[in-house]
């Protein structure tokens, strides 16, 4: 479904990312992992066309969608939940959703993926009138990929989902994740907890100062002596 190859990000004379290369199969789930600084989120920047790549190229549904403008890929079906969650903070819960939806003509399908969004996440039902800013950072966190989800899209991009929550809404985040791509959506994950990536991927990358190095199934690199040394603690 998404092809990336030799994907090349600079910063003037910095260079993000150097050589990056991977594939996400439809209806999987594909984790990039790697320390602070490696590329990742440079990487799905990149990809929904927030920075332009010097070099490389980006596929999408067999069709180059490389340099892009953002706001195309949205209707082309490419939904992205970036670090930090980025929600609008002095609008409602309610109105975070609605605009989510400015795609969609339907009523009735903006209707329908509203519903399927409370269903998943009741806590976000439960403060539909709140200020997104008044919410707990895990609240934030299910509004963001519950906006991602009314946005709807073939395949979604998920930078740091985990980062700054509890361990317990951790499990929470990625179980959700997981019931996502269950329904049929594509999920391209960017996560520091590589337990936890690894542990619901199908497919994994380890990026290493801007160049893709280990890839395989995410059980195998799971078991890599060199990711369990310097990812897993192990």
């Amino acid at each position: 479904m998404l092809s990336v190859k030799n994907l090349k990000v600079t910063y003037g004379n910095i260079a993000a990312i150097s050589d990056v290369s991977f594939e996400v199969p439809e209806g999987k789930i594909v984790c990039l992992i790697g320390a602070n600084g490696a590329g990742k989120t440079t990487t799905l920047r990149a990809i929904s066309g927030l920075v332009a790549p010097s070099g490389g190229s980006v596929t999408f549904k067999d069709k180059d969608i490389t340099n892009t403008p953002a706001h195309k890929l949205v209707s082309m079906g490419i939904s992205h939940v970036p670090e930090g969650r980025r929600i609008f903070p002095i609008l409602t819960v309610k109105e975070n959703l609605e605009l989510a939806a400015w795609t969609l003509k339907d009523k009735g399908e903006v209707s329908r993926r509203m519903e399927e969004v409370f269903e998943m996440f009741p806590r976000i039902k439960d403060r539909i009138g709140q200020l997104g800013g008044t919410l707990s950072g895990g609240e934030q966190q299910m509004l963001a990929v519950a906006r991602a989800m009314v946005t709807g899209g073939d395949i979604l991009l998920l930078d740091e989902p985990s980062m700054g929550l509890a361990p317990v809404l951790v499990d929470e985040i990625f179980d959700k994740i997981v019931a996502i791509n269950k329904k049929g959506t594509t999920v391209l994950l960017v996560e520091q907890n590589a337990f936890e990536a690894l542990e619901i991927s199908d497919f994994a990358y380890v990026l290493e100062v801007g160049y893709s190095t280990i890839s395989g199934p995410s059980k195998e690199i799971a078991a890599d002596p060199r990711v369990r040394e310097a990812y897993l603690g192990v």
